[in-house]
């Protein structure tokens, strides 16, 4: 097929992979076994000599299908799925650091990545948090073992917005990996390869699946990165061709070894989901566009946290980088407005802990997904008791508009 735009790629992506009997959409393949006539092409296949399948653990045909378009998503070379977002940061975390290595993160993380962190300090590998809204923070927090940095592209619950851009120039002349999360942007909106990230996260939980029935994620090798220069690749890895070494280490000594597999019925919900990205990110990104406006306009509302607002700190920024602000953002009430009494007079907006739902979803940050993290780290991330966070669905506007009326009035 000749070059086609980003949403007809993906509806045909399976369809010219040369599906079984031409079915349009990869089927399930259960098993998680594979026989071979010929013992020998087996053996080829576990030591990476050609290309097969050994065990539903690793490799799935349904999975590898989904995997095919994420890597197609994000213009990158290769993808290894997963069982959800956390496991892909995860796995691959264990797979490419080791005890004395140091990492540079973005203070501003998703509350389980940050906890994530919090254990890889207590095994021996340091990690320094820092304000990545700014460049010379990162650049600061660079050390002679610094082997990665580590941004979101759009924070939750409080939006701020890393500066992706000049990140990626300072790790391409340091020579240290770049990973972004592309989460709360997905790759609709915004590819991270476009700013040097040599690795992409996805929860794939979110906006790609987009109707909150399957869980997965995945991590994607952009090919910019050259991993001979990064010393912690494994003699055995060594064989394949430079560009997959990360990306085959991630497979075998993340996927393979910890487990955190993506089920094929999963993949295939996540794949299907995938096709509409672009119809409901549009919707929901209109919705939320004009819904954080109303808050801003609100009299029982003190701060506004979307990208897509004048008065946002990084609005300039999220304007050059994105092609549209996402359906996340998060509401500070004013004193003497319960979030709860808000929360429970939304008939629309469901409370909920997901996001990138096709339905409005809301939660109390400080009381719920934040909450283990404890005040002072909250506070140092901007996160009040009183916080909101939505994440707009594609209802109609109206009925939202409805909602949020009745609920802060």
């Amino acid at each position: 097929m000749s070059k086609k735009g980003f949403t007809t790629i993906n509806l045909h992506s399976d369809r010219l992979d040369n599906p079984e009997h031409g079915v349009l959409h990869k089927a399930i393949h259960p098993s998680v076994a594979f026989g071979y006539k010929d013992a020998r092409e087996l053996a080829a296949v576990f030591q990476g000599k050609r290309s097969g399948y050994n065990y539903g653990r690793q490799m799935n045909p349904t999975v590898t299908a989904l995997e095919n378009r994420i890597t197609a998503m994000e213009d990158g070379i290769a993808t290894v799925a997963f069982a959800t977002g956390m496991a892909a940061i995860a796995s691959s975390m264990f797979a490419l650091l080791r005890h004395g290595d140091h990492i540079v993160s973005s203070s501003f993380l998703f509350g389980n990545t940050n906890s994530f962190f919090n254990t890889l300090s207590n095994l021996g590998i340091a990690v320094s948090f820092v304000d990545a809204t700014a460049v010379q923070n990162v650049a600061k927090a660079l050390q002679a073992n610094t082997k990665l940095v580590f941004v979101e592209t759009i924070a939750n619950p409080v939006t701020q917005i890393a500066d992706l851009q000049a990140i990626g120039n300072l790790c391409k002349k340091a020579g240290v990996l770049y990973c972004v999360d592309n989460t709360m942007t997905s790759p609709h909106l915004f590819q991270p390869k476009q700013v040097g990230a040599s690795l992409v996260i996805n929860s794939l939980t979110k906006y790609i699946g987009g109707h909150g029935n399957a869980l997965g994620g995945s991590i994607t090798d952009t090919g910019l990165f050259p991993w001979e220069s990064f010393t912690n690749i494994y003699d055995i890895y060594r064989k394949q061709p430079k560009e997959l070494w990360g990306i085959t280490q991630i497979r075998k000594k993340g996927l393979r070894d910890i487990g955190a597999s993506l089920g094929p019925d999963a993949a295939h919900h996540l794949a299907v989901g995938s096709e509409t990205l672009p119809l409901r990110m549009q919707k929901a990104c209109a919705n939320a566009q004009a819904l954080a406006e109303f808050c801003q306009q609100n009299n029982n509302v003190k701060n506004v946290y979307y990208p897509g607002l004048g008065s946002h700190p990084q609005h300039a920024r999220a304007k050059q980088l994105f092609s549209g602000f996402g359906s996340l953002f998060s509401i500070d009430l004013n004193p003497g407005v319960d979030c709860f009494d808000v929360l429970n007079k939304m008939e629309c907006v469901v409370a909920s802990s997901n996001l990138g739902d096709t339905r409005s979803l809301a939660i109390p940050v400080a009381h719920t997904i934040y909450f283990e993290m404890g005040a002072e780290r909250r506070a140092a991330m901007g996160i009040v008791d009183s916080m909101i966070r939505f994440s707009i669905g594609i209802e109609d506007f109206d009925d939202l508009l409805a909602d949020f009326k009745r609920a802060l009035n």
